[in-house]
């Protein structure tokens, strides 16, 4: 198995260093998958990442039909539109690798076109959006984890190593995944939230009792419901308890969100915890408070506060 054909669906900060890295390799049929406006402003203006300018190929799904390997790297309230797109380009032989946050991508795109075709995943890439351009540095940065979910390596994860070799790209893969995955769920959860709510950079977490109590708040609740659902977190990688390096002035993705006016993943972080907290008969309060406290920001961002 060889990935030659490939699909990238999405690409902001997290499809930005994939493409950074997969550019390096001539040999790749590598396009970005879009349609209408964006795919005529991504041909036209190109993609500026760490200050140079990309200009990939743009295919409707349409026209990325039977691609080798599709790399998912929308934000979660885009995912609803980004399958639609990978059931176009989707064949009998195609696989799929979502590096979306959150537990349960996967599940979403799975339901529609099978198990079979997904090499569950993460990654970690500490990105800085300055209106247009993209930053990150590409030597700090953990980058992609995948593996099968039985532990074992097989034709797939191999042409995955293979894709990956000498692009720049970390990458590591893993047997045990969903430990993986989990682990990065908890450190997004505690990392990404109550800096959101405060509007601080994450040196806060340091520097206050109070955000640090918040914190373990959220990620208990999140303990309680992994342990539940039999996923034994302890057993990731000790660099999945880490993100990448950043300054204490570093605001993560959710703070990004609000502070461009742009909706979050709350849906995806506490929201998904809420949820599984009522499957599993677990109480939630400190998950329920921020998904309201969130989406509260979201609506006075929207304006909805605004009366003048």
């Amino acid at each position: 198995m060889e990935f030659k054909k490939i699909a990238l669906i999405g690409a902001g900060a997290v499809g930005s260093y994939i493409l950074w890295g997969l550019s390096h390799k001539d040999e790749l049929d590598l396009s970005v998958v879009a349609s209408g406006k964006r795919k005529e402003r991504i041909e036209t203006e190109g993609l500026c990442i760490n200050d140079k300018l990309y200009k990939p190929v743009v295919k409707t799904p349409q026209e990325a039909f039977g691609a080798d390997l599709v790399i998912v790297a929308v934000k979660y309230n885009a995912l609803p539109v980004a399958v639609l797109d990978i059931k176009e380009i989707v064949d009998e032989h195609t696989i799929v690798i979502s590096l979306m946050n959150g537990v349960d991508s996967e599940d979403v795109i799975a339901s529609e076109i099978g198990e079979e075709h997904i090499v569950p995943a993460l990654i970690k890439v500490a990105s800085e959006r300055k209106q247009n351009r993209i930053y990150f540095d590409p030597e700090s940065t953990i980058g992609v984890v995948y593996g099968e979910k039985d532990g074992k390596s097989s034709e797939r994860t191999l042409a995955l190593e293979q894709l990956f070799e000498g692009t720049g790209l970390h990458y590591r893969e893993t047997d045990v995944i969903l430990s993986e995955i989990w682990s990065k769920f908890r450190l997004n959860v505690g990392n990404n939230l109550p800096q959101a709510m405060l509007s601080v950079g994450v040196g806060a977490y340091g520097d206050s009792e109070h955000i640090a109590a918040i914190r373990e708040g959220l990620v208990k609740e999140l303990d309680e419901i992994a342990k539940a659902k039999g996923i034994d977190i302890s057993l990731a990688d000790p660099s999945s308890t880490r993100g990448s390096k950043v300054f204490k002035r570093a605001r993560y993705s959710t703070l990004q969100d609000l502070d461009a006016k742009r909706h979050t993943e709350i849906d995806m972080f506490s929201g998904a915890l809420i949820r599984m907290g009522k499957q599993y008969g677990i109480s939630t309060p400190y998950n329920e408070f921020t998904f309201h406290m969130i989406k509260a920001l979201e609506e006075k961002n929207d304006g909805k506060f605004d009366y003048s």
